[in-house]
């Protein structure tokens, strides 16, 4: 349905003028004002025309960036990926933060419609229903979570835990441990657990794991739990984790267990440089999502689901 300020005034009962404030996100309008002109939007996919835009100087593509915390370091590397590559495709951008709130999702999403934004692009979480996202399913591509009926760039969970399980197999470790995140968060709890317990499945050795949380302190904590006498290995679900086991062993005078990471983070091998890290690809997904997003919108009927490769850094 193609609508004019003038139609949505109509439809919302207010005048032009505060149709336009309201799109805008210009002060003085009240919430009820607010909530019918983005009620009418939300409803009829109110988009406006290329003309209109260029006489306000919108004559870019807008994109709209939903993180799950701007304190990531990896959310932060995949970011740099996609601003290097929308400035490479002339594009502006918002960005906003959900700290892993639906409804925070939900409410973003909103102030992207009436922004008018041509494009989303949305760290996705295992909280993060996609019926949430349904409704924008033309114009937004989720990155980090694979999403059956979205446009979706995620990584290769599983793959990078079997790349350090196989490393470390070959070099002759038979009694690895595990420090993971609770299986509630689907990617980097439950998938990349079960990529090790297959593993050690596969290759009769026994599992010893721990599950608790994205912090150092967690994995700090947890370290002593999955240390035996025979444990010569430690492969950390991220490399959060992989500097608390780090530092857990440093201070309790253990020396010969090689530790494990998933990421490839620059502090984690500035402090300990002996760990063994994945790149999972972040700075990629970032560049491929804004590539995919850009032909979604010259084709919003054709969703992609991409799997972005991991492997090890150069030299390991």
């Amino acid at each position: 349905m193609k609508l004019t300020i003038k139609d949505i005034a109509r439809l919302s009962g207010v005048s032009k003028s505060t149709v336009s404030r309201v799109l805008n996100n210009e002060p003085n309008v009240s919430d009820a004002a607010k909530a019918q002109v983005s009620a009418v939007v939300e409803a009829c996919r109110f988009k406006p025309s290329r003309t209109a835009r260029a006489m306000r100087g919108i004559e870019n593509r807008v994109i709209g960036i939903i993180v799950t915390r701007l304190d990531s370091p990896s959310e932060n590397r995949a970011l740099r990926g996609i601003l290097h590559a929308l400035q490479q495709e002339n594009c502006e951008h918002f960005i906003v933060e959900s700290r892993f709130a639906p409804d925070l999702v939900q409410e973003h999403l909103q102030f992207f419609a009436l922004r008018q934004v041509d494009g989303i692009i949305v760290f996705g979480f295992s909280g993060l229903k996609q019926e949430i996202l349904l409704p924008y399913r033309s114009t937004l591509v989720v990155l980090a979570q694979n999403y059956a009926a979205l446009s979706s760039v995620y990584y290769d969970d599983d793959g990078s835990i079997r790349l350090l399980m196989e490393k470390l197999y070959r070099k002759g470790h038979r009694h690895i441990s595990y420090l993971g995140v609770e299986q509630d968060d689907h990617t980097t709890g439950l998938l990349r657990h079960q990529a090790y317990l297959n593993f050690c499945r596969e290759k009769q050795l026994q599992p010893h794991f721990a599950l608790g949380t994205l912090d150092y302190h967690s994995a700090y904590r947890l370290t002593a739990d999955v240390v035996t006498k025979a444990t010569t290995a430690i492969v950390c679900a991220t490399d959060s984790l992989a500097i608390g086991a780090n530092k857990y062993l440093s201070d309790h005078q253990y020396r010969e267990i090689q530790v494990c990471g998933v990421g490839n983070n620059d502090l984690l091998k500035f402090l300990f440089p002996q760990t063994l890290s994945i790149e999972f690809g972040f700075y990629r997904a970032g560049q491929h999502v804004v590539e995919q997003l850009m032909r979604l919108l010259e084709n919003p009927a054709q969703l992609e689901h991409s799997c972005i490769p991991c492997r090890f850094p150069e030299g390991e």
